[in-house]
């Protein structure tokens, strides 16, 4: 039996960095939410898992080569009556940044939002995409 070791490059021309912050208090909560990165000819789409975020809460910037998403999920009010018997859910303030590559064409960058999950997709210049030339035999 052989072992073969591969480099492997998961995100190739994408590269992720996490930041989390902390906007006020240290009771503030931070979390990160859970992203999906796919890369095909035409670019990237990035899908990010926001249950409970409302869309007037996300921030998307795209700064010097590095994308941003942030955000805050919002607590939900108690009840004096309530009694919690235990409580797992996140919230507060997060922010994920993905440091792109020069390939994107910053001026062709939309996002959507639906069902909790925030869409991101980022198209490749024109340049970048791989081109097939055929060779013709005379």
């Amino acid at each position: 039996m052989s072992l073969v070791l591969r480099n492997f490059e998961p995100f190739n021309l994408l590269r992720e960095f996490d930041t989390a912050f902390r906007g006020g208090s240290a009771d503030d909560t931070v979390w990160s939410p859970r992203v999906n990165i796919v890369e095909n000819e035409q670019g990237y789409s990035i899908s990010a898992e926001l249950p409970g975020v409302s869309k007037e809460d996300i921030d998307i910037d795209l700064k010097d080569n590095t994308l941003s998403i942030s955000g805050e999920k919002k607590a939900e009010s108690k009840e004096e009556n309530d009694n919690f018997i235990r409580v797992e859910s996140s919230y507060g303030k997060f922010e994920r940044s993905f440091h792109v590559s020069n390939d994107i064409d910053v001026n062709n960058v939309n996002a959507s939002f639906k069902d909790g999950v925030l869409k991101v997709e980022l198209r490749k210049k024109e340049e970048a995409k791989p081109k097939q030339i055929k060779v013709e035999v005379n």
